[in-house]
C-alpha cells in the first residue's frame, strides 16, 4: 500500500528554531558586567554565573509549591552568590542578576530571517505544530518575545500538561489537537532524548535530529531518521518524504 505523504512538522522550539543558547550566553556577559559595576571581584565573578548555570542545569520547578519561576531562579543567584562569596548577600543584588539575565536573553532571542522565511514557506503545504518542554511562564515568554505564535496550527508548551516529552501522552495530544495522525508528521529537534525518542515512540513518520555542533551520536543513543546541521536545511528531507 502506498504510503500517506507527509501532511504535519511537529518542531521543538529552544535551540531548534531560536538559538536559546547562545541567548543564554549573551544574558550571562551582561550579568557579569553588572557584577563588576557592584565592585564585586573579578576573580568571583565567572564563578558566580558558573555556579548559577550548574543550578539552573539541575533545576526542578514544581509550581504546587506556591512559588514562580521567577522566585526559583532569584534564589539560583542568591545561591550563587552565596557560594561563591561565603558570605550573605544583598537580596536586591541577586534579583537584580537575575532580571539582567531574564530580559537580556528575551530581548535577544529571535528567529532569524531565513528561519521565519522557512516557516512562513512551509506552512503554505504542512500544518506547523510546536511541542516545547518547560514551565508554562518560561516557555510561553520566550514565544511571545520571539512573535512566532502565529506561524503554527498548535502550540504545545509541556508545562502545561502533566507530562513532557519524550512522553506519548503529549504527543497524542498535539495529534488529536491538530487532527493529524502520527504517520502524517515528522518531529524536528536537537535533542535526542525528547525530541527524536519522544517522535519515535509516538510513531511519526520519520525524525529529524538538529545537530548544530555537529557532534557524533553518542553510543546507546538513540538513532534519528535524518541529521541536519541546520533546520534550514529540512526542506532537501521533505523531499525525501513525499
Amino acid at each position: 500500500m502506498e504510503r500517506r505523504a507527509v501532511s504535519s512538522i511537529i518542531f521543538d522550539f529552544d535551540n531548534t528554531l531560536v538559538d536559546t543558547a547562545g541567548a543564554g550566553r549573551i544574558a550571562i556577559q551582561k550579568v557579569c558586567e553588572l557584577l563588576k559595576s557592584m565592585h564585586v571581584p573579578e576573580s568571583h565573578i565567572k564563578d558566580i554565573c558558573d555556579h548559577f548555570l550548574r543550578k539552573l542545569l539541575h533545576e526542578s520547578f514544581d509550581p504546587s509549591e506556591g512559588k514562580t519561576i521567577d522566585d526559583v531562579r532569584i534564589h539560583h543567584w542568591y545561591e550563587a552568590l552565596q557560594e561563591t562569596q561565603g558570605t550573605d548577600p544583598d537580596p536586591a543584588l541577586a534579583s537584580s542578576c537575575y532580571y539582567t539575565w531574564k530580559n537580556t536573553r528575551l530581548q535577544v532571542l529571535t528567529l532569524t530571517p531565513e528561519v521565519r522565511s522557512l516557516l512562513e514557506e512551509l506552512q503554505k503545504n504542512y500544518k506547523l505544530l510546536l511541542i516545547t518542554n518547560g514551565d508554562t511562564q518560561t516557555q510561553w515568554e520566550k514565544i511571545e518575545a520571539v512573535g512566532c505564535k502565529g506561524l503554527f496550527s498548535l502550540v504545545v508548551v509541556g508545562g502545561d500538561h502533566p507530562e513532557e516529552k519524550p512522553a506519548r501522552s503529549i504527543f497524542t495530544h498535539c495529534f488529536e489537537s491538530a487532527g493529524v495522525q502520527p504517520q502524517d508528521c515528522v518531529m524536528v529537534g536537537d535533542s535526542l532524548s525528547t525530541d527524536i525518542q519522544g517522535g519515535i515512540d509516538a510513531g511519526v513518520r520519520a525524525t529529524v535530529w538538529i545537530n548544530s555542533d555537529r557532534k557524533s551520536l553518542p553510543q546507546g543513543s538513540v538513532t534519528p531518521d535524518y541529521t541536519l546541521p541546520s533546520v534550514l536545511n529540512l526542506n532537501d528531507i521533505l523531499l525525501e518524504l513525499r
